[in-house]
């Protein structure tokens, strides 16, 4: 006959071991999803070196366009006395 106190340590010992399996599987799933989330992280992490990458060839092409429309105002205003002009054949523009 089996001692009373044997069919509760057997279910305590059951539980014990049901919750040990979960914490497995939890670890498990956390590791997992560790592992994703690094992947993730490096991708994201490349694209933002991309996107940097372009922002900068972007700030390059906006000053190289100023200084271009800086150099078509230069230009426009020290032929604007030749466009007014009735005689513009005459007029003699030096930069």
């Amino acid at each position: 006959m089996p001692k009373p106190g044997h069919a509760a340590d057997a279910d305590a010992l059951d539980r014990l071991e049901e919750k040990v399996k979960q914490l497995v599987a939890l670890v498990g799933r956390q590791r997992a999803e560790q592992a994703r989330m690094a992947e993730e992280l490096q991708k994201v992490t490349q694209e933002l070196e991309a996107t940097r990458a372009r922002l900068q060839e972007l700030d390059g092409t906006a000053a190289e366009a100023a200084s271009l429309v800086k150099e078509r105002d230069i230009i426009r205003a020290a032929s604007a006395p030749c466009w007014n002009s009735s005689r513009a054949s005459t007029c003699s523009v030096r930069p």
